[in-house]
Formats: structure tokens, C-alpha cells, sequence
């Protein structure tokens, strides 16, 4: 099953990183060894602390008419909705 998120700006695309950290049963300590980054950033990421560049791509992006989606895995079972569009 995948669950898909539309991102319109940086907090919805650290939402959807802890959706779907969560949906895969890792916790932030396993996560962040996972991609190499310490746990404090990866919480960051996750609390939506975005920078100004990736806002900046969004809403250009977003201005032309594209869209950005996160498609990610979720266990069979999984029915929560979180960010389903």
C-alpha cells in the first residue's frame, strides 16, 4: 500500500518524513544513523524547519503550475490517513 502527500511548502515535507518514518516502525535514533545525520537534525527536518531556497523552489514551482508529490510505502493494515491526498 503507498500513501501519497501533496508538498507545498518545507513543513510538508517534514511531515510526511515522519509519517512515513513512522509508517516504516523506525524510530528518529534509527532513521537519522540510517541517512548519516544526527538525531536533533533529523527532528528538525521533521519539525518543519525549512530554509528559504526549498521554499523558494516550491513556490516557483507551484507558480508554473507544477505540483510536488511524496509517494511513499505504508504496511498493509496501516489505516491511518495522515496526509493522504
Amino acid at each position: 500500500m503507498e500513501r501519497q502527500a501533496q508538498i507545498r511548502k518545507g513543513a510538508d515535507l517534514g511531515r510526511v518524513l515522519a509519517e512515513a518514518r513512522r509508517a516504516q516502525g523506525l524510530t528518529q535514533v534509527e532513521m537519522a544513523h540510517q541517512v548519516g545525520l544526527t538525531r536533533v537534525y533529523l527532528n528538525a527536518l521533521e519539525s518543519g524547519r525549512s530554509t528559504p531556497l526549498l521554499d523558494h523552489y516550491l513556490r516557483a514551482l507551484r507558480r508554473i503550475g507544477a505540483e510536488v508529490t511524496v509517494t511513499y510505502p505504508v504496511p498493509d493494515g496501516d489505516d491511518e490517513h495522515h496526509g493522504q491526498t
